[in-house]
């Protein structure tokens, strides 16, 4: 079926997307407990060399927030749990919050959110959890007294486990002993167009169930996924199902449209012997899996079409915080400013990898293809993670140089090279849950080419990314979402929206109700 050329203009020019806020939900929380960090206004250069956008404080930290000063950065502050009583209980001491710690600084410090408290129905400390929705609605009023409200949002942080049932993520609900609480909090959130922020770790996650399929199910990594049993939705990744968990808590007390925020999402590189997860190489694809997970738009299978704003744990190792010794390694960066590994936050990399995927390496080891022995599930799984991950899998589709032979170890062939040839890392790029191998002989063939990295037979025309606008209706409006992927990944994540399997079904879904359009930027039409 194809598009008129009318009617998608109507559509752009409604609810077109500018691109300068492509990076705006990747934030860092930036941690004190330390006594090796760098000077603050050392600091802020250092984020304003990166892609991150928003900084999350757990207090309100003057010099911090000065630093930022004409940075544009979103800053999040925090009011201390020890706070609260006397907030909660005294108007006048919310209003001098304010005065001395937002008033001073903002607008040229783009303080964006307050946080009151942090995790504080975990405390499990009655008093304390009963102040805490009069404290955010004093500090709601003290902003509005100083025309401020709904400049500055206002919310506060939950542990996961404010969850009761999180499995599958369309039964998430929250644990029947904090509903009541949580019920005047929503509101309040709701009522302020504030978001419900939330502290997901697919590290804990796995901490709790060590198995190799979950350690690749939270990194990001290629596996068989797990099928919600009320929805059929295959989830391929434990970010996603954690926060749709939350998405539908959130809607099973009616509270379906306040927005999640993942106040903290992080994995620790290193940690005692005995401790089973961190990691500089788990670390590291966690994290940069996170990030070009949130960099694709396709947000998750309940809340698609867009990415959560999420705030990576943290900016710097905390060599003064208590508890395990993986607790003091989630740091991005080493005090020194440098990295502590490199997950494509610099904004040369970040510009670079938004027109066509950075190679990350000048020499070449060979091709990356399937191993011999590795089953048509496995292939089946890598393929459609590969071809999720951004890489143009276009020349394997009907009509591509590398359709023929059209058989799905062919297929995973050409992607798993494409894939590890614009990956950073070499050789363990080439790896796929054990189900890749390299090899010294080149398996082009014909106009197929498989490319390698250092021979000039990858460069910006081999991958060619098409920005994709897919408008979708939802009770009789039009929300136009906005998505920077290839044309595989783009009609994979129209078959998850409209919830068919096959490219038939698609169509006749298409044809028959109209649901969702797709079409390309140039503005010509396809047929789907």
């Amino acid at each position: 079926m194809a598009l008129s050329f009318f009617f998608f203009y109507l559509l752009f020019t409604l609810f077109s997307v500018s691109p300068s806020n492509a990076q705006s939900f990747i934030g860092v929380n930036y941690g004190l407990l330390a006594d090796n960090l760098p000077p603050p206004s050392e600091t802020a250069k250092l984020l304003q060399s990166t892609s991150i956008q928003k900084v999350r404080l757990y207090n309100a930290d003057p010099s911090i927030i000065k630093s930022l000063a004409g940075t544009g950065i979103g800053i999040v502050i925090g009011v201390a749990n020890g706070d609260l009583p006397s907030i909660a209980s005294d108007f006048n001491v919310a209003s001098q919050w304010i005065n001395s710690n937002v008033l001073p600084f903002y607008p040229a410090s783009n303080i964006i959110l307050i946080n009151v408290g942090n995790e504080v129905l975990l405390s499990n400390d009655l008093n304390l959890v009963n102040q805490l929705l009069p404290a955010m609605q004093n500090v709601q009023k003290a902003l509005e007294a100083v025309s401020l409200g709904g400049k500055i949002k206002v919310s506060t942080v939950h542990a996961m486990t404010v969850l009761g049932n999180s499995e599958p993520p369309s039964a998430g609900s929250f644990a029947p002993s904090y509903q009541a609480g949580l019920k005047g909090i929503l509101q309040f959130l709701s009522d302020t167009g504030s978001p419900f922020a939330i502290n997901p770790y697919p590290f804990f996650a796995y901490q709790g169930d060590p198995r190799p399929e979950t350690l690749a199910f939270c990194l990001f990594q290629p596996n068989p996924g797990r099928v919600d049993s009320n929805t059929g939705i295959k989830y391929m990744n434990m970010f996603d199902a954690q926060v749709d968990a939350v998405h539908s808590a959130l809607k099973s007390m009616g509270f379906e449209k306040v927005e999640v925020l993942v106040a903290e999402t992080g994995w620790p590189s290193t940690g005692d012997n005995k401790e089973v997860g961190p990691s500089v190489e788990n670390a590291k694809a966690y994290n940069g899996n996170l990030i070009a997970h949130l960099r694709s738009m396709v947000g998750t299978p309940l809340m698609p079409g867009k990415s959560i704003d999420t705030y990576i744990f943290a900016l710097f190792d905390e060599n003064l915080k208590p508890g395990p010794s993986f607790e003091r390694s989630f740091g991005l960066f080493k005090p020194d400013l440098s990295m502590a590994y490199d997950i494509g936050l610099t904004k040369t990399t970040s510009s670079q990898t938004s027109q066509s995927p950075q190679l990350g390496k000048t020499t070449s080891m060979g091709w990356c293809v399937p191993k011999e022995d590795a089953t048509q599930e496995q292939l089946q799984d890598s393929l459609d993670w590969i071809c999720g991950q951004g890489i143009d899998c276009g020349p394997i589709m009907p009509g591509g140089v590398c359709f023929e032979p059209n058989n799905l170890v062919s297929h995973t062939a050409y992607a798993m090279n494409l894939y590890f040839q614009k990956s950073p890392e070499n050789p363990t790029d080439c790896d796929f849950s054990k189900t890749a191998r390299i090899t010294s002989e080149n398996p082009s063939y014909n106009s197929c080419v498989y490319p390698r990295a250092g021979d000039g037979t990858i460069n910006g025309e081999t991958n060619k990314y098409v920005e994709w606008r897919v408008a979708r209706y939802i009770d009789q409006c039009s929300i136009l979402q906005y998505h920077r992927v290839s044309k595989p990944f783009a009609r994979y994540h129209l078959k998850r929206i409209v919830g068919v399997v096959s490219d038939q079904e698609l169509r006749k879904n298409v044809v028959g109700k109209k649901k969702i359009i797709l079409t390309p930027k140039s503005y010509a039409t396809l047929d789907v």
